[in-house]
C-alpha cells in the first residue's frame, strides 16, 4: 500500500498541507514547513516515502526550473545585460573565495586532493529554490540585497556547467560513464572542446532565435483557439523543450530556462505565462524542498555525527564569512551584507547532481557521498531558522546601529505623520504633502534607495518599520497618522498589528494592491485602506467618457458615486469567509447589479433633472432612447 503512487501523493500533500499551515501561524517560512513535512514523511521517522525519495527529488527540481523562467520573464534584456558586472564580479568573488578556502580546509582534513576540490566545488553553490523563494515572500526581489543574491545564485548556474566539464578530468577510471550510469552524461562528451564550446553557443543562439520566430508565434496561434488548456501545454512545453536542450548539451537546465525567460520577457504573452506557470511552479516548488527533507539520512548522521556536525557548521560559518567579504567588497550596507551572508550559507541543489556525478567517476567512495549528500540536506533545512534569527535577533541589534549613524536619531518626533515605503507610490503621498506644508517622517527599508533619495532632497530615513524600536525613534507614541506605503501586504499586516496592539491611538492609512489584500486589512478593522489602483482605473474610463461628450463635472460626481458604492460593498463582502465560493460569488454579483442600478439612477437624476449644460446632444438623445426602450 505504501508503494502507491496516490498513497505517497495524499501523505505529500496532507503533510505540506500541515505543516506549512502550522509554519506560517507561527509566523516562519513556508520553506522550513516543507522541509520539516519532508522529514516527518520521509523513511527515517514515519517512513511513509522511501528510497523512491530520490526519484521525486529529481522530478520536483522542475520547481527550481520554471522559478527562473518566471524571474527570467520580469527581467528585460537590456537590464539583464546591465547586471552582467555584478553578476561575474560578485558571483565570481564568492565562488573562488569558497573553493579556495574550503579546499584548504578539506585537505586539512586528510581527504585527497580530488575529492577536497569536488567538496569544494559543491560548497560553492547556493541553493536557488529556497534563497529566492525566502526573498520573494519578503518581497526583497527589487531591493539592491535581492539583486546582489540574484546575481550571485545565476553565476552559480552558470559556473556549475563547468564544473561538470572538469569532473571527469579527476576522474580515477578509464571507463566511460554511460548515460545510464550518471545521468548526466550529454551528446558533447566525446566531442574536442572547441566543438563542445561551439555547439553550446549554438544553443544558446537556438534559443533566442526560437523563442523570437517560432514560440512567440505559436503562443499568437495557441491564444487564437481560446483554449486555455492548450496554452497551459504551450507554457509547460517552452519550459520542458528549452531544459531538454540545454540538459542534451550539459547546460544546467536552470539556466536555459531562465534565458527562454529573459528572450520572452518583451512578448505580449509575458504576464500570460506568468499566471499560467506561477500554480506549477509553487506546487514543484513545494514538492522539491519536501523531498529535500525526506533525503536527510539519519544513519550517516547517527554513524558519524561529530564529522557531519563539524563539517555542517563549517560550512555555513565559511560560505557566511565569504559572502559578508564579498558584500563588503561592492559596498553594501550593515543590514544587506548579513542579510546575503544568511540567505545564501546553504548548499545547493546542483551539489546533488555534482557529488552524484562525481560518485559515478569513482571520486568520491560512497561513505563520502553519503556524508556530503546528508550535509547539504542539512544546510538547506537549518537555512530558514538562520535567517530567522537573523532577522529577529541580529538585525534588531546590529542594523539599528547603521541607522543610528544615519543619522536615526536626529528623527523628529514631533511629527504627527509617519510615511512607510517610499517607492513610487509613496513618494508621490510625500511629495504631495510636502507641497501643502505638510511634513513626515519617512522610513524605507532599502538602504541604497535611502542614500538616492536623500541625494534627491528628500529626509528619508533607513529602517525596518515592524521593528518597535525604530517605530519609537520616529516618534509613533505621539504620531497621529501611520500611512503604509509598502508592496507587500504581508509587511503591511505585520506593521498593522503591532501598532493596533501598541499604540491603538494612530490612526492606520494602507495600501492595498488589490480587492482581496482589502478584505484582509478590513478583517483586522483597518478602516481607510485605499487601493492603489481603484482612482487610477476610474479616471482613465471617465476620460474615455469625456471623448464620447459626458461633461466632465457629472463624471467626477460619478466617480464619487462609484468610489462610495464599491467601498459600502466592500466591507459588506469581507464578511465572507470563503473568497470565491459559491456563496461569495452570489453576493457579489448580487452587489455589482445594485451598484449599477444605483449609479444609472444617480446619472439619470444629476443629469436629466438637475444638469442643464450639456457638451454633446447625443448624450440627451440616447438617454432619452433607452428610456422609450425601457417603457415600451
Amino acid at each position: 500500500m505504501t508503494g502507491s503512487i496516490l498513497f505517497e501523493a495524499i501523505v505529500f500533500l496532507l503533510g505540506a498541507i500541515i505543516c506549512v499551515s502550522i509554519a506560517k501561524r507561527l509566523g516562519l517560512s513556508s520553506v522550513l514547513g516543507y522541509l520539516f513535512a519532508g522529514v516527518l514523511i520521509g523513511p527515517y521517522v514515519l517512513g511513509f516515502i522511501g528510497k523512491e525519495g530520490e526519484d521525486i527529488l529529481h522530478f520536483a527540481e522542475f520547481g527550481v526550473v520554471m522559478m527562473l523562467f518566471l524571474i527570467g520573464l520580469e527581467i528585460e534584456p537590456k537590464n539583464f545585460w546591465k547586471m552582467r558586472k555584478t553578476i561575474v564580479g560578485m558571483g565570481g568573488l564568492q565562488v573562488a573565495g569558497t573553493m579556495l578556502i574550503s579546499y584548504f580546509l578539506f585537505s586539512l582534513l586528510g581527504f585527497d586532493w580530488k575529492v577536497a576540490l569536488t567538496f569544494s566545488m559543491a560548497v560553492a553553490l547556493s541553493s536557488t529554490a529556497i534563497a529566492l523563494q525566502t526573498i520573494k515572500e519578503k518581497g526583497l526581489l527589487n531591493t539592491t540585497f535581492g539583486a546582489s543574491s540574484f546575481s550571485i545564485l545565476l553565476f552559480q548556474d552558470i559556473i556549475v556547467i563547468f564544473m561538470l566539464g572538469a569532473l571527469p578530468l579527476l576522474a580515477n577510471t578509464t571507463n566511460k560513464v554511460s548515460e545510464n550510469t550518471s545521468g548526466h552524461a550529454n551528446l558533447l562528451q566525446n566531442l574536442p572542446l572547441g566543438l563542445q564550446t561551439l555547439a553550446i553557443l549554438v544553443s544558446v543562439v537556438l534559443i533566442i532565435v526560437t523563442g523570437k520566430y517560432l514560440i512567440v508565434p505559436m503562443l499568437r496561434k495557441v491564444a487564437k483557439t481560446g483554449v486555455r488548456e492548450l496554452l497551459i501545454a504551450a507554457a509547460l512545453l517552452i519550459v520542458f523543450g528549452i531544459s531538454f536542450l540545454m540538459e542534451l548539451v550539459g547546460l544546467s537546465p536552470a539556466l536555459g530556462a531562465f534565458l527562454g525567460g529573459v528572450v520572452l520577457s518583451n512578448s505580449e504573452f509575458k504576464h500570460e505565462l506568468e499566471s499560467t506557470l506561477e500554480p506549477f511552479k509553487n506546487l514543484l516548488l513545494g514538492l522539491f524542498f519536501m523531498a529535500v527533507g525526506a533525503s536527510i539520512n539519519f544513519v550517516v548522521i547517527a554513524k558519524s555525527p561529530f564529522i557531519v556536525g563539524g563539517i555542517l557548521v563549517g560550512v555555513i560559518v565559511l560560505k557566511s564569512l565569504v559572502l559578508y567579504i564579498t558584500a563588503t567588497v561592492f559596498k553594501l550596507k550593515l543590514n544587506q551584507k548579513l542579510q546575503l551572508s544568511f540567505t545564501l550559507s546553504q548548499v545547493g541543489e546542483f551539489a546533488f547532481v555534482l557529488l552524484s556525478f562525481a560518485f559515478s567517476l569513482h571520486i568520491l567512495e560512497q561513505n563520502q557521498l553519503d556524508i556530503m549528500l546528508v550535509v547539504t540536506a542539512l544546510t538547506m533545512t537549518v537555512t530558514p531558522i538562520i535567517g530567522m534569527i537573523n532577522e529577529r535577533v541580529i538585525l534588531p541589534r546590529l542594523g539599528t546601529k547603521e541607522s543610528i549613524k544615519r543619522p536615526m536619531d536626529h528623527i523628529a518626533k514631533s511629527q504627527k505623520i509617519i510615511l512607510v515605503g517610499f517607492g513610487h507610490f509613496g513618494s508621490t503621498i510625500g511629495r504631495f504633502l510636502r507641497t501643502h506644508g505638510v511634513e513626515a517622517t519617512i522610513l524605507d527599508h532599502d538602504s541604497n534607495r535611502v542614500d538616492f533619495l536623500r541625494k534627491m532632497g528628500f529626509e528619508v530615513y533607513y529602517g525596518d518599520a515592524t521593528r518597535t524600536d525604530l517605530l519609537e525613534s520616529a516618534g509613533i507614541a505621539e504620531a497621529n497618522i501611520l500611512i503604509c506605503a509598502m508592496d507587500n501586504p504581508d509587511v503591511i499586516k505585520k506593521l498593522a498589528k503591532t501598532v493596533k496592539n501598541k499604540y491603538p491611538q494612530v490612526k492606520l492609512m494602507v495600501r492595498a494592491k488589490n480587492r482581496y489584500a482589502a478584505y484582509e486589512f478590513l478583517n483586522m478593522d483597518i478602516d481607510h485602506i485605499y487601493r492603489e489602483s481603484l482612482e487610477t482605473s476610474l479616471k482613465l474610463a471617465s476620460e474615455v467618457l469625456s471623448q464620447m461628450g459626458f461633461r466632465k463635472y457629472t463624471l467626477q460626481r460619478q466617480i464619487q458615486n462609484f468610489i462610495k458604492y464599491d467601498e459600502d460593498s466592500l466591507r459588506r463582502l469581507a464578511k465572507e469567509t470563503k473568497i470565491g465560493d459559491d456563496s461569495y460569488i452570489f453576493k457579489a454579483r448580487k452587489e455589482l447589479e445594485q451598484q449599477e442600478k444605483l449609479l444609472e439612477q444617480d446619472f439619470k437624476r444629476g443629469v436629466v433633472e438637475f444638469d442643464g449644460h450639456w457638451d454633446a446632444e447625443k448624450i440627451r438623445i440616447s438617454l432619452n432612447k433607452n428610456k422609450a426602450i425601457k417603457n415600451a
